[in-house]
């Protein structure tokens, strides 16, 4: 069984974080681990308080797994400050990490800061460098091209901007902000633009699907697929959970995903259109 390394925070109310990534990876069919930045006191309606691990002891708990078990396939999530995004570079080069799915939890879909500048400039200079793929949201590609998008044309310029930070694969995450038909997302690799859209669906329950859709593109690519076909399989796990999650009924606010069907359900991966842009 190919094996799955997250290295994010913890969300104590489950939807997303550790708990989503681990919850993917098991669906998906890989071996999951987990090595944790923060602690989160963290529901449905939002985040109560956010406890930071020692940068050293996050150190630890990678060498715990790397020098037994080992990974495949290493997904990055939150790291909350520049001491941990420092130590988790050290250890990318420490173990030769090739397979490296980074999500900078950078900025928050409301637009809010999640990163200190200082920890965002370790993350630009230290960790994306060593990325396989980058996987930001909107608001976090805005910061990582310096531009402002609003249109899936801006997308495109912000992803040939983001490339250059010595990343090989961007994927900008447009979800429901792009497009109010369509959820599009952008992939590029530094030469083609390839959109992947699904239907954008109208519901509450989104909570950790970016951290959901990252790690199913880990977990996809730890199974050898290419990035394309990874992408375009992790497209469709995503929207099928989301779909069928509509009446999920956890909490009084934005509620997570039913990760659970993903072990049940079948994937078609018709229900995303792919546009390649050479």
């Amino acid at each position: 069984m190919k094996k799955a390394l997250t290295i994010a925070g913890s969300d104590s109310g489950g939807g997303a974080g550790i708990q989503a990534d681990l919850k993917t990876f098991i669906s998906r069919g890989v071996y999951g681990m987990s090595v944790i930045t923060a602690l989160t006191s963290q529901n449905t309606m939002g985040v109560q308080g956010i406890f930071e691990i020692e940068a050293d002891f996050v150190g630890k708990q990678i060498d715990s797994i790397m020098t037994d078990i080992g990974a495949d396939i290493w997904k990055i999530g939150m790291l909350g400050n520049e001491d941990i995004i420092r130590m988790v570079s050290n250890k990318v080069k420490q173990y030769n990490i090739q397979n490296l799915v980074l999500d900078p939890v950078m900025v928050a879909k409301s637009g809010d800061p999640l990163l200190r500048n200082e920890a965002q400039d370790a993350l630009i200079s230290q960790l994306i460098p060593l990325a396989y793929v980058i996987t930001p949201n909107i608001f976090e590609a805005e910061v990582l091209s310096r531009m402002n998008i609003n249109n899936i044309e801006d997308m495109h310029n912000a992803a040939k901007k983001i490339i250059s930070l010595g990343v090989k694969y961007v994927i900008i995450k447009g979800g429901p902000f792009i497009n109010e038909k369509f959820a599009i997302d952008l992939l590029y690799d530094g030469k083609n633009l390839i959109e992947y859209k699904s239907e954008n669906l109208k519901t509450k329950n989104t909570h950790g699907s970016g951290c959901t859709f990252a790690s199913a593109i880990a977990a996809e690519l730890a199974k050898k697929y290419g990035i394309e076909k990874a992408v375009h399989i992790a497209k469709a796990y995503l929207t099928t959970l989301i779909k069928n999650s509509q009446n999920f009924n956890i909490g009084q606010g934005r509620g997570p995903l039913n990760h659970y069907l993903g072990q049940s359900l079948a994937i078609d991966l018709n229900i995303v259109e792919i546009v390649k842009k050479y």
